[in-house]
């Protein structure tokens, strides 16, 4: 349906109608990640603040009329970039989303949808102070080294 680019043009994401969005890298096209949703998603846009997609969609618009809006799920939906994980949503529209863009300050986005409205939505300060999660954090006596660094491995002797 869609493509979308990062800032510096180095990422791109596609937005489909089979349910998902496409993170790419530019140079040499590589697929890099999946955002998997239960609804169309028309258009996704990557944050430049935060390592967040933001897919926005819903329902066909054929089947709108005989569905309420909690039902065919007209809401923005948060993505973390890196862990393909769904954290968050936003509702606010009766219509599928059909565009969003976010505020290169990183303070808000808008989302326009086939209600008819543009909404202007700003992130509250628990978003905007909200640290992303650390995979593997570092225990207690394990020392940290630049990736230049080689660490020693210790090899177990008992093993083939």
């Amino acid at each position: 349906n869609r493509v979308s680019f990062n800032l510096d043009k180095t990422l791109f994401i596609t937005s489909s109608a089979d349910f998902t969005a496409k993170l790419y890298d530019v140079v040499d096209l590589r697929h890099l990640k999946t955002y998997k949703t239960d609804r169309p998603v028309n258009d996704a846009v990557i944050s430049e603040t935060k390592d967040h997609i933001l897919l926005g969609g819903g329902q066909e618009a054929m089947s709108v009329t005989t569905t309420s809006g909690k039902v065919g799920k007209f809401e923005t939906r948060f993505f973390h970039l890196v862990y393909e994980e769904e954290f968050g949503t936003v509702k606010g529209h009766f219509g599928p989303i059909n565009a969003l863009a976010i505020n290169p300050n990183g303070r808000c986005y808008a989302s326009g949808a086939e209600d008819g409205y543009i909404r202007l939505h700003f992130f509250d300060k628990s978003y905007l102070d909200m640290k992303d999660p650390v995979p593997e954090e570092m225990e207690e006596g394990e020392e940290e080294f630049d990736e230049g660094e080689e660490k020693e491995v210790e090899e177990d002797e008992g093993s083939d």
